[in-house]
């Protein structure tokens, strides 16, 4: 048991490790070597958990889908308003690309060139997901007259991943102000008016934090 959890430190180490070096330098450029050295370990250690450099960019794309993921689950059991649970998912994924090197790792790895063994899409899967929160928005009739889901959904993943891409080198574009900014600036034209006053650009946790 103490080996099995030493295996999953050193693991975790390492896929964070990958992360920051990538981050830094890109995957085309980062050598295993100074991911090991990153993460502390030897160069015979890492290949035990990971056979090439390819394996390490699969680590941490898992990683950061895996937070995707939890991200969507986590705003789909909170806000009853599809459109709120929009909101409150942004934020959260802003937030983590802010503070998590794995998650910004996990996204720029998907700008780079096409890698056959990728092992997720991680834009594509923030996409999917805010398609499909989009079409429960038009299904309860919260959208503004006139707008689509498919509209809404190419002006929400075009925004969220070019803040995503533009905050690899300046964090304002990930921050909190730059998000509540853009959802003031869209939910006029996105929100039917009879819900627009309840929706909260700065995130429903974040309100309901701050006190009264």
């Amino acid at each position: 048991m103490v080996k099995q959890e030493r295996a999953a430190r050193t693991r975790e180490s390492l896929v964070r490790a990958a992360a920051e070096v990538f981050a830094r330098d890109g995957f085309a450029v980062a050598s295993l070597t100074s991911i090991s050295r990153r993460a502390g370990v030897s160069n015979g250690a890492l290949h035990f958990h990971f056979e090439s450099k390819q394996a390490l960019a699969r680590g941490v794309e898992d990683e950061a889908a895996a937070v995707v993921r939890a991200i969507a689950a986590s705003a789909q059991t909170g806000s009853p308003d599809p459109l709120q649970r929009l909101i409150d998912a942004t934020h959260a994924l802003m937030e983590r690309l802010d503070q998590d090197v794995v998650v910004r790792a996990g996204f720029e790895l998907g700008s780079g060139p096409p890698r056959r063994d990728r092992a997720v899409d991680l834009r594509g899967q923030w996409q999917s997901w805010v398609e499909e929160v989009l079409e429960d928005a038009e299904r309860e009739g919260v959208l503004a007259q006139g707008v689509s889901a498919a509209d809404a959904s190419v002006t929400v993943v075009a925004a969220t991943v070019g803040f995503e891409q533009l905050g690899a080198d300046d964090r304002t574009w990930t921050s909190a102000q730059t998000l509540v900014q853009f959802w003031d600036l869209l939910l006029p034209r996105l929100a039917s008016a009879d819900v627009l006053s309840g929706l909260k650009p700065g995130g429903a946790t974040a309100a309901a934090s701050r006190p009264g």
